[in-house]
């Protein structure tokens, strides 16, 4: 819970009335939850335009986390999808506690094969990913090591694209490992300056100019915003949508930023490719329910390699 807006300081482990599924709704028992840079933001309250929706001067939701995996508890009226004991990941808003309850239509079938760990980590970063990379043909994906662009480097190579992934030193084997055809290591070159050109750049981190990426652009190719900085998470991706729109009337290049749209086929079609093998989550750490604050102030650091996850007993 957080019950003001600040760093991990303000999380607290509380005891809460078990929740009850209101009509469509299911209530989930939680066995794992992902954080995400989303999660992040909402803590702090920033961007401050943020507040518009979270409450202006403190939360009004004072539940945590987005990204969720666990078993079916019991079902709302009118719920047809699920029964008890049903195991399922997805969305589910205030996710960081023993339970949950969330739509029926945001969630789906855990695959078999896969850990509630791995299933919780896919929501967010993994319908990302799906969204931006539908049918393309030559990738980049520029922050390859983090959680949208593990999925990303993934998901393009199970729809047959030829892959570039973008990340530091310590990371260009495990960016190999998932299937990456190449890896451009940015400490020792600068993708922007190189002769190869893709037909979609899946930018997860935001770092670079608008100049830069329409160079390594085919015409026709596609720049896609998935992610940003710590300090321009939102607001970065919204100005550049302006500059964005212009620059795509300038040639054949277009520009887009991706928010993710949960849907349950998004869902089920990763949890096909996780039951096939195409796709995996990437795990770096996980951490107890009761370590909340630390595993956040983690993911702010900005080093996570995949996913960081929560495990509830």
């Amino acid at each position: 819970m957080y019950h003001q807006y600040g760093g991990p300081e303000v999380l607290r482990l509380e005891e809460v009335a078990k929740p009850s599924p209101a009509a469509g709704e299911v209530l989930v028992k939680v066995r794992a939850a992902a954080l995400n840079p989303y999660d992040w933001h909402f803590m702090r309250g920033t961007p401050y335009p943020l507040r518009m929706m979270a409450g202006l001067g403190k939360p009004k939701n004072p539940r945590i986390g987005a990204d969720v995996a666990g078993e079916v508890e019991a079902i709302g009226e009118g719920v047809t999808r699920w029964k008890a004991g049903d195991a399922v990941f997805g969305a589910g808003q205030g996710a960081f506690a023993e339970y949950v309850c969330t739509s029926e239509t945001k969630l789906a079938a855990k695959p078999e094969d896969a850990t509630f760990e791995q299933a919780a980590g896919v929501h967010i970063a993994g319908i990302t990913a799906l969204q931006a990379l539908r049918d393309k043909a030559k990738v980049l994906v520029n922050g390859a090591a983090g959680g949208v662009g593990t999925f990303g480097v993934q998901i393009a190579k199970a729809f047959g694209a030829a892959v570039t992934g973008v990340c530091s030193t310590r990371n260009v084997e495990m960016v190999r490992g998932i299937g990456a055809d190449g890896v451009v290591d940015y400490t020792r070159e600068d993708f922007a300056a190189g002769a190869a050109r893709y037909d979609v750049v899946l930018d997860c981190v935001g770092n670079r100019s608008l100049t830069d990426v329409r160079r390594v652009l085919k015409q026709r190719g596609v720049y896609v915003g998935a992610g940003g900085t710590t300090d321009n998470w939102m607001m970065g991706p919204l100005l550049d949508t302006v500059k964005r729109a212009v620059l795509s009337r300038l040639g054949s290049r277009k520009l887009l930023v991706i928010w993710a749209k949960p849907r349950q086929e998004d869902l089920a079609a990763l949890g096909e490719m996780i039951r096939t093998g195409k796709v995996k989550t990437v795990l770096d750490r996980t951490y107890p329910l009761s370590e909340t604050a630390e595993a956040m102030r983690y993911l702010e650091a900005g080093h996570a390699r995949g996913k960081v996850v929560l495990t509830v007993s």
